[in-house]
């Protein structure tokens, strides 16, 4: 079988890594061609495009890059045209794959979308648009089958696939040396900071992040990397801060020896979650998109943490609140409350067990795309 694979960013490069193994473990002849990144390309897939070029957040940063992001879909439907795929799979990013779902529609193509466009957030109405054009809506997260099903939308929730993701990690982790590497004293707290793994999160939330770490003696911060992003980049906020530490590509490495995190809402204040790392979650994003979103968002929480949980596990930090004091008072609650940690803790624990009640996603998502093509 041939499948064609659109993945816009990392964290969806990394489930759809994990699905294009599964689908293989069934399908020994499949052929992948993908958009998406390193981790699929490790799996075989021949990559079209990189996230790395694909990845635009907020409404003002689109609207700048209309242009390009115009051609990519053009040159996207030419390109599956010419592919032919016996399956079209969508991960996620929704601005650029539900308008390539409709067009793969009208031309026969049979669909599968994998991990729900967040439209319980905003644009319910889009749900219509989904049951319309997409064969097989695959989601991950608990709430989103009783969402759905509202719509009068059957679809099949086939658990979190960082849940197998991190207790593999976990399982076969054998470097105990990363804090010797950094140069970390055994007697220093480590707080991570993941600022993201987009530019725009990087120029927005990193300066003041970094800043937040000054004064706070006791603690060793390390600044998270995505591979994705230039080392230059990063030099550029981080060499003014000398005690600061930069760790690329190993954000699970970091993970598992850090005390606390200062996280960018998104996928990584689940995976910061799982691992047991008491978190504060931020958000900053221009002031005019910022301003949009709080019209059209719906939702109570912006972390995946909090919403999963519908209450307010994490503290969040948006915008303007989103400051130097408010995270160094944060980290502090985080690092030295004791009882706030062991509050925190037990929630991740409760989210846990939510998640792994789905099984094992990436396994129940490639046999209902095997079921759905026979």
């Amino acid at each position: 079988m041939k499948y064609y694979i659109i993945a816009g960013e990392a964290s969806g490069d990394l489930h759809a890594s994990r699905l294009i193994r599964a689908i293989k473990q069934q399908d020994a002849d499949a052929i992948f061609r993908v958009w998406g990144g390193d981790l699929m390309a490790a799996e075989g897939a021949v990559i079209v495009k990189h996230f790395r070029d694909l990845a635009f957040m907020g409404f003002i940063e689109v609207v700048a890059n209309i242009r390009t992001i115009l051609n990519n879909m053009k040159f996207c439907k030419k390109d599956l045209l010419a592919f032919k795929p016996d399956l079209l799979i969508l991960v996620d990013y929704p601005g650029f794959n539900i308008p390539i779902a409709k067009f793969a529609h009208t031309h026969a193509f049979k669909t599968a979308y994998y991990i729900s466009p967040q439209v319980w957030a905003w644009k319910e109405g889009r749900v219509k648009t989904l049951r319309n054009v997409i064969d097989k809506m695959l989601v991950i997260l608990p709430f989103e089958k009783e969402f759905y099903a509202k719509w009068n939308y059957q679809v099949s929730y086939v658990g979190h696939p960082l849940i197998e993701i991190i207790e593999g990690y976990k399982m076969n982790k054998t470097d105990h040396t990363l804090r010797k590497k950094l140069n970390i004293p055994s007697d220093k707290k480590i707080v991570a900071i993941l600022p993201g793994s987009r530019k725009q999160e990087i120029q927005k939330k990193l300066p003041v992040m970094l800043q937040a770490t000054e004064g706070m003696k006791d603690v060793v911060f390390v600044v998270g990397q995505a591979p994705s992003l230039p080392d230059s980049l990063i030099e550029s906020y981080t060499n003014r801060f000398s005690a600061v530490r930069v760790l690329k590509g190993d954000t699970y490495g970091l993970l598992s020896i850090a005390d606390a995190a200062v996280v960018t809402s998104g996928t990584a204040t689940l995976e910061t979650a799982l691992f047991g790392i008491p978190e504060v979650v931020c958000y900053k994003g221009s002031p005019v998109s910022y301003a949009i979103a709080k019209r059209v968002i719906k939702v109570k929480f912006i972390s995946l943490v909090n919403l999963i949980m519908d209450k307010p596990v994490v503290k969040e930090l948006i915008q303007d609140e989103m400051n130097v004091a408010n995270i160094n008072s944060a980290v502090r609650e985080i690092l030295f409350n004791d009882e706030k940690r062991a509050e925190m803790l037990t929630a991740f624990n409760e989210l846990k067990s939510l998640l792994k009640a789905g099984g094992n996603a990436s396994e129940k998502a490639a046999k209902e795309i095997k079921e759905m093509l026979e």
